[in-house]
């Protein structure tokens, strides 16, 4: 944990995030390794996304639901602003997420195909 904690605190001295955002990540790392979370319960469930693409790489991301409503509400609104990522990005309605994950949804929750093939699906397991 000491090195998740090392790389928030460069991001904070880097300016990507401020302490405010630091303070929840550090805390919501000391909740996850806590032995009161069992990988039963929902928040210990992945939210799994997946863009495959026969042109480019295929990304695999893998993040604990626990951290998952921080991290896109930061992570959408910078990938929007990334030209590289903007068009993948753009059909993802992260309040549809945010709701699946307030209602404990589990499975598929996004499910894109472009018309070159390339597919983002965004799921909870």
């Amino acid at each position: 944990m000491k090195d998740e904690i090392a790389k928030i605190i460069a991001m904070v001295q880097e300016g990507k995030i401020d302490s405010e955002e630091a303070g929840e990540l550090i805390q919501a790392l000391k909740e996850d390794s806590s032995p009161a979370s069992s990988s039963g319960s929902y928040l210990g469930k992945m939210l799994k996304i997946r863009v495959k693409s026969d042109a480019q790489e295929n990304v695999r991301v893998n993040i604990p639901v626990r951290f998952v409503r921080f991290l896109l509400k930061m992570g959408h609104g910078i990938a929007a602003n990334i030209p590289e990522a903007k068009e993948y990005v753009k059909d993802i309605d992260v309040d549809l997420i945010m709701h699946a994950i307030d209602q404990e949804m589990e499975g598929k929750i996004v499910d894109i195909e472009s018309d070159d093939g390339e597919t983002v699906a965004i799921y909870i397991e």
